[in-house]
């Protein structure tokens, strides 16, 4: 609607190629895995016991090539793009996060996997809290970064952070308010959540702004946001269950970000939570500081073993 088919066709074609932010290996594959009423993208590599990253709003799965190399010696990584964002298909609806939950299961049970381990930040926390849910025997350790979980916790305090208008923004009006200015909307995300936004660099924002141009990328973004009534509902109604998650979390929260407040959160929610802060970083935690946080990461998953 807002750009040329040639223009739409060319940013879809060259998204892969023009991926400035730090690559993955290069025996990390990249396929297409039809689940659960949408299509999402999927990149592979490594070789061992598997583990899910999942990214949040902002980026995409691109976001994860540093930790995605530290683990490929003794991992087998699987790295997604969530529904309706990077190169994943943009469907109509379906964005609460129990239903991206399900789009994950797909995606294991394309790739034959059973047990695996995640690691997860931002949105991709609450995807992954479903997948948790759903799926609580299947996985191993799971590593959630800077950012909280609807219902859970101090979920209603977090909400009235001036900061965070963006969850009620959204909507036809504003898809209209942000088409062609997409780099502008996200600029705000990029600045106000670092600690220092000179290291949320220029190639990864041209990188990340052009595939939220994409055909509907503003829209499943949006719709990310506003599921998140539903998603409240849904995990009040498993937290009222009295079930919680049993298997080991590591709550990481940004030093400028979070901070702490992401093991309180989890603790509302499950009963062996390790606490950790990413020092030097403010919500971007692998742009502002990755080496920090795979010191933190690649321990914790490893202790498992």
């Amino acid at each position: 609607m807002f750009r040329s088919l040639a223009m739409a066709a060319a940013l879809c074609a060259a998204a892969p190629a023009v991926a400035q932010v730090p690559p993955f290996p290069a025996t990390f594959k990249a396929q297409d895995i039809k689940t659960n009423g949408t299509t999402i993208h999927v990149r592979v590599g490594g070789h061992g016991p598997a583990v899910l990253l999942l990214h949040g709003y902002g980026e995409t799965g691109d976001m994860w090539a540093p930790l995605a190399a530290a683990l490929d010696d003794d991992h087998t990584v699987i790295v997604p793009d969530l529904r309706g964002m990077g190169l994943s298909a943009h469907p109509a609806g379906g964005f609460d996060k129990m239903n991206q939950g399900r789009d994950m299961q797909g995606v294991l049970a394309a790739l034959g996997v059973q047990k695996f381990d995640m690691v997860t930040h931002d949105i991709g926390n609450m995807v992954g809290f479903a997948l948790a849910t759903q799926l609580p025997d299947r996985v191993g350790r799971f590593v959630l970064i800077d950012a909280p979980l609807p219902g859970v916790g101090p979920w209603e305090e977090i909400l009235k952070n001036p900061l965070l208008w963006h969850f009620r923004f959204g909507g036809p009006d504003m898809e209209r308010l942000v088409a062609g200015r997409e780099r502008i909307y996200l600029d705000r995300f990029w600045n106000e959540f670092s600690a220092n936004p000179t290291r949320f660099d220029e190639r990864s924002r041209q990188h990340y702004a052009a595939l939220y141009a994409r055909p509907g990328g503003m829209h499943s973004g949006f719709a990310q946001f506003a599921a998140f009534d539903q998603d409240a509902t849904d995990n009040r109604a498993w937290l009222a269950t009295g079930v919680r998650l049993n298997m080991p979390v590591l709550a990481l929260g940004g030093e400028k970000s979070f901070g702490l407040t992401m093991a309180v959160v989890m603790r509302a929610a499950a009963t062996n939570v390790t606490e950790g802060v990413v020092p030097d970083s403010g919500h971007w935690i692998m742009e502002e500081n990755p080496a920090g946080t795979v010191a933190l990461v690649k321990p914790f998953l490893e202790s498992g073993r």
